[in-house]
């Protein structure tokens, strides 16, 4: 039952998110909107992170076969790709090294914040 819960909570944040997105004005992804919501439940303590827990730990567990689609469509540009492989080798070098900055300074942070929770207690 406890599985159950937590897959309903993260669907039903998948929900609500995509209903959001078809109200905005403007285009937003959903998938962003989700995560911004559960960023925003875990925070204001709504939801535990012991609520989902175990079926976030499966769902990033299992990461890589969600990309297996995306990977295979790929072949079926191989053409556009090469043609543009000067551009298309920028863009994953850039956004490379600035996924890695952003993670770096992430972690930086989520250190800093769990020592000051630390000395406060």
């Amino acid at each position: 039952m406890k599985i159950l819960i937590q897959v309903g909570i993260l669907f039903g944040l998948t929900w609500v998110s995509e209903c959001i997105e078809e109200a905005l004005p403007f285009v937003f992804p959903a998938s962003v909107i989700s995560l911004l919501l559960l960023l925003l439940l875990l925070l204001t303590r709504v939801i535990r992170v012991d609520h989902i827990r175990e079926k976030s730990d499966f769902l990033l567990g299992n990461l890589g076969f969600f990309f297996v689609p995306a990977a295979g469509s790929i072949i079926n540009y191989a053409d556009v790709i090469f043609q543009h492989a000067g551009a298309f080798f920028t863009i994953c070098v850039v956004s490379t090294v600035l996924t890695y900055g952003a993670t770096a300074a992430a972690v930086q942070l989520t250190r800093k914040l769990l020592q000051r929770r630390k000395e406060a207690v």
